[in-house]
């Protein structure tokens, strides 16, 4: 493994969805602080705006959907490498689009390991050796494995997000007349099925305004949790629900103004880690071995022990147990996981 120069600036591929995306800024970070090396960062145009302000980034490079495919992507590859002849490549993606990149590039390149293999032998055969060796590593300690030989411990490479004051300004319009604690909820999820029951979030939501919580909803999806209580609906003043209202750094900064985020496993959760707001998680058809758990001080997973778990490695297959692995998990649970962090988070604050 040859490490760049210090100092160095190099070049980091990654696309994927945003979950992905996000998890590498921490390990970009931690690279900065301890040898200063910088960043060019390749990825799609939808996660590029979190990445902007980021101390390890010089620059964005955003590939347009239409130039990731055939020919175009070719010709995008070669024009990227000559762009960038010279400068270390690090690849965190790891497909083949990304080794065709590699291929072209006229410069060294690193590659973190997936473990695709292991995690596709212990989803068909659920044999323990893969299972211990896959949970030995979350995700941003894989990606660190690029240049280093042994990863950094995970509350190192927790994701690092910066808002500006014009998402905090839109933050604060927003949340106006909301008090704290503040309780953001994320019910939505691109596969359905990783996505907890919405009369449950209807539940919770009731949980936590009798127990003297305020919270919002956020995320985007075709169908609003309380379509009645949106900003549209409400004439001037804010509603609660604010599906469709935030662009990804608006949600960011929503996110840093919130004691805690209640949300299925998706990209949001890792937002949430990037600006320090920690979550109450629900997994259903995926699991710790494949690397995405939250990792903060007061983070709380809430999953159930069950022989089918996991079924899926990114939550598309459909459930024919009625995901009965969310379902199962009670409002009255994650309204205690709620409180669980609350307290905690209390506890650590330094004495004023």
């Amino acid at each position: 493994m040859t490490s760049p120069r210090a100092s160095q600036t190099c070049v980091a591929f990654r696309l994927g969805a945003l979950g992905d995306v996000v998890l590498t800024t921490g390990v970009l970070d931690w690279w900065h602080r301890q040898y200063g090396y910088s960043f060019i960062f390749i990825t799609r145009p939808g996660p590029a705006s979190i990445l902007r302000g980021h101390p390890a980034i010089e620059r964005v490079v955003p590939i347009p959907e239409e130039r990731l495919h055939g020919t175009s992507w070719l010709q995008t590859a070669l024009q990227l490498s000559r762009e960038y002849a010279g400068k270390p490549l690090l690849d965190l993606h790891g497909t083949l689009r990304s080794r065709l990149l590699s291929t072209l590039w006229r410069g060294p390149v690193e590659r973190y390991p997936k473990f695709g293999l292991q995690r596709r032998l212990y989803h068909r055969l659920r044999l323990e050796p893969f299972r211990r060796f896959l949970e030995r590593t979350n995700v941003p300690q894989r990606y660190s494995l690029a240049l280093e030989n042994i990863p950094p411990e995970p509350e190192e490479l927790l994701p690092q997000i910066r808002t500006d004051h014009r998402d905090q300004a839109r933050a604060n319009v927003l949340l106006q007349g909301c008090s704290r604690p503040l309780v953001a909820l994320h019910p939505y999820a691109t596969h359905p099925d990783k996505a907890w029951p919405r009369e449950h979030w209807r539940v919770l939501a009731r949980l936590l305004t009798d127990a003297g919580l305020d919270w919002f909803v956020m995320g985007h999806n075709g169908s609003p949790l309380f379509p009645d209580r949106t900003p549209e609906s409400s004439g001037d003043a804010p509603g609660r629900d604010l599906t469709n209202t935030t662009s990804l750094s608006e949600a960011c900064a929503l996110l840093s103004r919130s004691d805690v985020l209640v949300t299925n496993d998706s990209g949001p959760m890792h937002l949430a880690a990037g600006v320090r707001t920690p979550v109450a998680a629900l997994f259903g058809p995926t699991s710790r071995a494949w690397g995405f758990y939250p990792a903060g001080p007061h983070d709380v997973i809430l999953e159930r022990p069950m022989t089918c778990r996991p079924c899926s490695l990114h939550g598309k297959n459909h459930c024919s147990n009625h995901r009965e692995c969310l379902r199962g998990i009670t409002p009255q649970s994650v309204l205690q996981a709620v409180q669980t962090i609350l307290a905690s988070a209390a506890a650590s604050q330094p004495p004023r």
